[in-house]
């Protein structure tokens, strides 16, 4: 019996790289490896809109590690898929370039309205279709996607993520009063700006920041994907975190259950944002979706072509 076609996908974030090596066996996916890498491609991306010399080294090199599984692992293809960092940077061709000489991989970046349409694939697929007045929110490290009722027409990418957020706004430790609120009005004035659904009844939040705070909320040592997806959050328990983060030093709050180490200086930014997204919309609970862009990107391209 011939043995079973791999393949990997690689999400190339503001904040992290996300991998994922699966087989695709009678239309089900079945994971083999799923990992992610905190390298930060965005950090200082909010001073001049550039990627940085080490910023560029530190992710080469991770990608370099995921490259060598796949391929030892004798994988069928390999896709990597870029998101706002790389949407935005100034220089972003030039990674690009670098990655594709150095690795001979592809980056191909993808607009907000296809990052947010493949988030919303792979929500539907684990979630189902049961709200017609869904929105899905997918807040990562450099920008905030929405999805309203999976009609590709009906999403935008906002420019608010948890790193450049942090960086712009938090330069204390432990975050000062003022800076919490400014950023808050920040975050607030670009939803009312940007943002017009109407008769949302649903939420459905994806990424890090969605996550974590059902990571934290559970009390996690170890991080169980099944846990986490279909969380149900109350506004009360972001509000909750807010606290802990915003009274803690970075470092004290490496030591929270649910916390990976490498997020306690962006889960502040982060939680903000969710507790924002929230409000805007009037409603007080969201549910969390462990499968991201990276997933939708499989169920779109993979579950109606591959072929045992």
């Amino acid at each position: 019996m011939p043995s079973m076609k791999k393949y990997a996908v690689l999400d190339i974030g503001t904040n992290s790289i996300k991998f994922i090596m699966f087989s695709v066996v009678n239309a089900k996916v079945i994971t083999i490896m799923e990992t992610s890498n905190i390298s930060r491609l965005g950090e200082d991306l909010h001073k001049n809109r550039l990627i940085t010399a080490d910023a560029m080294t530190r992710n080469i090199e991770v990608l370099r590690s995921f490259m060598k599984i796949a391929r030892e692992a004798d994988v069928a293809e390999i896709t990597a898929l870029g998101t706002m960092c790389l949407r935005i940077a100034g220089n972003s061709h030039l990674f690009c370039h670098k990655v594709k000489k150095e690795l001979g991989l592809d980056i191909k970046v993808i607009s907000g309205k296809e990052e947010a349409r493949l988030s919303h694939l792979a929500v539907i697929a684990n979630l189902g279709k049961d709200h017609k007045n869904r929105v899905v929110f997918d807040s990562g490290g450099g920008s905030t996607e929405f999805l309203y009722c999976g009609k590709i027409a009906d999403s935008i990418s906002l420019d608010i993520g948890a790193v450049q957020l942090t960086q712009k706004f938090l330069l204390s430790d432990p975050a000062r009063i003022e800076e919490l609120l400014e950023m808050q009005m920040s975050i607030r004035k670009t939803l009312n700006d940007k943002l017009a659904f109407n008769n949302v009844e649903h939420l459905v939040g994806v990424g890090g920041a969605a996550t974590t705070i059902a990571a934290v909320m559970h009390g996690m040592q170890k991080y169980d994907p099944a846990l986490i997806h279909g969380s149900i959050i109350f506004i009360e328990e972001v509000n909750r975190q807010i606290d802990l983060y915003s009274q803690c030093s970075i470092q004290n709050r490496k030591n929270i259950n649910g916390l990976r180490p490498e997020r306690a200086d962006i889960i502040l930014a982060g939680t903000v944002i969710v507790k924002e997204v929230m409000l805007f919309f009037k409603i007080n609970n969201f549910t969390v979706s462990d499968y991201g862009l990276r997933h939708g990107l499989i169920y779109d391209r993979y579950i109606n072509n591959v072929k045992e």
